[in-house]
This record gives structure tokens, sequence and C-alpha cells, in this order.
């Protein structure tokens, strides 16, 4: 159950699939349908939402395709029985070809506004659904979970990604390494993803090392001095039995100069108390907190006093509050459509974003027709891919956790609060606003009562 690129293709929900196929036999897959993604309602008490997966989607569409083997596959299923040949043709000599506009990665953004439009041929547009909406959805939760964590910490706090082993899977592993660091975390324990990222790796010890050479040679000490033989730079993870023992033993080695010491790790207990504590022993030493870290808990450390240099956080940033972005279909060959389902009704026409600015920080949001002229605010949306082929280079990870910081500081205080959170104005255009209307009426006028 692994993952290749070659597999890409067929990494979609069955009816994405069916649909195509269906509209091969009403002979429209070929017509231009444009769908947008956006996030109906942000999670509980997120001011805002940080766009991330970009990289990752556009090099899935440059990679869509299906191979023979893969195409004899679906039809043994025995599920195409009905379809037509020319849908089989179509999957094989098919690419994508079509054109993505996309807010860049490391934008905040808001309810309802689009991360992405896809304008392609209909049949393609609709098989890159889920995909892209894996992709983007948990890198824009992880993302929003690290620069919310980086704006608490502060600057000067140094931030590890740990979430790997607590990942929903291996890829999911890797994505949410990239959206971390890309949105404000400074190294990941994930080697395999900080390599491909040309960073490098950053972590401590584990319980087990301890436990292990304190009970064949003796003591905690040595344990200690075992690891700090061969990694010397990397901190001591000291409260696998008595913190403040650990912290004092250390601290005469320090003060005697037999050990020139990095810094040391508390993964349990009272982390004020302690960090306290540790701190009057090792004034001169980096202090790492882990365990079950996120926003909201490095804030009450932080206001309770807690001595702390590094943080290292895993579960609740790579998982928790899901994001529910959604694809929606807006227009067919130059018509405007809609979704009117209760609770679930969507916006007509091609859209773009126009942000407004006052003092630095963003004022409001309007979101309008992509056929509007901007009157002083910035678009959004931009084209980043063209016929199926990218545009400009993926952004690095330094200019996009640059833009994320900027984002974030550009946003109202009160928006950037952990709790009940002031959403930015996001407007809607009277242009768009009419489009709404006039199509609901359309819609009315083709329903049969």
């Amino acid at each position: 159950m692994n993952l290749s690129v070659e597999d890409y293709s067929l990494l979609t929900d069955l009816y994405q699939l069916t649909m195509a196929a269906c509209y091969t036999g009403e002979g429209v897959e070929t017509k231009r349908a444009s769908f947008e993604l956006f996030i109906r309602h942000l999670p509980t008490d997120f001011g805002y939402l940080i766009a991330m997966g970009l990289a990752q989607a556009l090099d899935y569409l440059q990679n869509f395709r299906f191979s023979g083997s893969q195409i004899a596959a679906l039809q043994a299923t025995g599920i195409f029985t009905h379809v037509p040949d020319r849908f089989w043709l179509l999957l094989e000599s098919g690419i994508f070809t079509g054109d993505v506009w996309a807010v860049p990665e490391g934008t905040a953004v808001f309810a309802n506004q689009p991360l992405l439009r896809v304008e392609a041929p209909l049949w393609q547009a609709q098989l890159v659904e889920t995909y892209l909406l894996n992709t983007i959805n948990y890198q824009t939760l992880i993302a929003t979970r690290a620069a919310r964590i980086r704006d608490v910490a502060g600057e000067e706090a140094k931030l590890l990604e740990f979430g790997t082993r607590r990942a929903f899977s291996p890829q999911g592993s890797l994505w949410a390494a990239r959206a971390a660091l890309a949105a404000g975390f400074n190294a990941t324990s994930n080697v395999l993803a900080a390599l491909q990222l040309g960073e490098k790796p950053s972590g401590t010890m584990a319980h087990a090392l301890v436990m292990a050479l304190a009970a064949m040679e003796g003591s905690e000490d040595e344990a200690f001095a075992a690891f700090h033989r061969y990694f010397p730079g990397a901190p001591l993870l000291i409260d696998t039995y008595d913190t403040v023992a650990a912290a004092q033993r250390l601290a005469k080695k320090v003060n005697g100069g037999e050990i020139e010491l990095a810094g040391v790790r508390l993964d349990s207990g009272d982390l004020v108390a302690l960090s306290k504590q540790v701190r009057s022993l090792l004034p001169g030493v980096s202090i790492v907190a882990s365990g079950d870290l996120d926003e909201i808990e490095i804030a009450r450390l932080k206001a309770a006093g807690g001595e702390i240099d590094i943080y290292g956080v895993g579960t609740k940033l790579v998982t928790g509050k899901p994001v529910n972005g959604v694809y929606k279909l807006v227009d067919i060959e130059g018509i405007p459509v809609m979704k009117k389902s209760q609770g679930k009704a969507t916006y007509p026409g091609r859209k773009q974003i126009f942000r407004s600015w006052e003092r630095d920080k963003i004022k409001a949001d309007t979101l309008g027709l992509i056929t509007e002229k901007s009157l002083g605010e910035k678009p959004l949306l931009q084209l980043v891919m063209k016929d199926g082929k990218q545009l400009q280079p993926p952004a690095t990870l330094a200019a996009i956790r640059q833009h994320t910081i900027a984002s974030v500081a550009s946003l109202p205080a009160a928006t950037r609060q952990l709790h009940s959170p002031q959403l930015v104005t996001v407007n809607i255009s009277p242009a768009l606003q009419e489009l709404t209307t006039q199509t609901k009426k359309r819609i009315h006028n083709t329903i049969v009562y």
C-alpha cells in the first residue's frame, strides 16, 4: 500500500471516474469547466487559515496520466461494463491540459475564498478533485497550526516538528513536516522530509536509551555521558527518573568544566516549575519542552513564566480539527453554476479575491468576479499553470516561510487571538451578488415541479 508518482491518477474516489465516464457518454467530456477549492467554515476558534500544499498539487497535475495496466485494472472491476469505448481511449491518451489559478502558499485566507481554481476540460477537472483536496486540506491545516504556534511562541523561540509517529500516514508525515517548516518551524525530526527539502533534521534522544544504558552501565549519568560523547551538540533528555536530580548532577559537571552542555529536554511533569528549577541549576543551557504541546499550552506556559527556549510539537500539530475544504463546479462553457443546497450553497462564476490594507493590516477582502477591475485592492489569485505547464518554479521553503510570517503579521490582533477571534470582513461584490441572483432565477426556471 505504498504510493508512487505512477499511482497518482488512481488515487481518487470512484465517483470521479464514473462521472468522467458519464460525461464521455454524453459527449460533454471536453467542455471547458471551472472548479474552485475553498473552505466553507473555519475550524472553531480559528480566525484565519494559511494556504499550503500548492507545490504538491501542481506536481500531481503535471504527472497526471493513466497507464495501460491501470486501465486494465479498472476494466477488470466490472464496474465500467456499460461505458463507451471512447472513455478508455480518453484515459489512455489523456494528460492534464488545464489552467490553475491559486493564492501563493503562506497566504492568510478566510472562509468561502477560493484557494485554487482549475479551468480544464470537464473530465480532467473532475478527476483531480480528490487528490487536490487531500493535499491542500491537510497541509493548510498543519500550516495554520504551525503559524499559530509561531505567533504565540514568538520570534526568538525555536520550534521543532516532532509529529511523524502520530501523523495519519507516512505520506502525511512528509506533508506535515513540509507545511510546518513552511509556516515558521525551524526544523523537523523527520529525516526523509528534512533531506528531501534540503534541511537538516533535528532531534534529541529517547527514554529507551537512558533506561537501556543505565541498566547495563550502572547509572543515568553513564547514559548521558555516552550520548554526549557521540552527539555533543544534542540536548539530553533528563526526565526519565528524577528531572531535578539529573539537572543537579549535570550542573556539577558543567560548573566543574567536565562537560559543555548544549541543552536538556523536559517531556513530562509540571513544565513551568521544572523549567524554572532547571534554569536556576543550568542558567546557560537551552531548555527544550515537549509532550502534547499546542498553541494553547505554549501560551499557558509562557504566561506562567516557563523558562523554555525550544518547543517540540508533535501530536496536536499533525492531528486535530479538520479543514473542510470543498471543490465545486462554478462555470461550465461560460455558464455560471451554483449549488442551492441548504447550508451548502455556493457562489457562481469564476472569482477573484481583492484584498485591501490599512496601516499594514488587512482591512477587508472582497470576493468578486475574475472580470472585475481592482480598485486599489490586491488580487490574490494568480495564474500558476497554463495548458498543464507550471509558469514558475516552485517557491523555496524559505520564501514561503517569510510570506507566512508576513501574512500573519498583517492580520489584526483580534483575528490572531486564540479564543473567539474576530473574523476579517469578507464582502461580496455587487457584480457577484447580481450574478448569484440571476443564477438562482435561472435554476428556478429549470426545475420541474
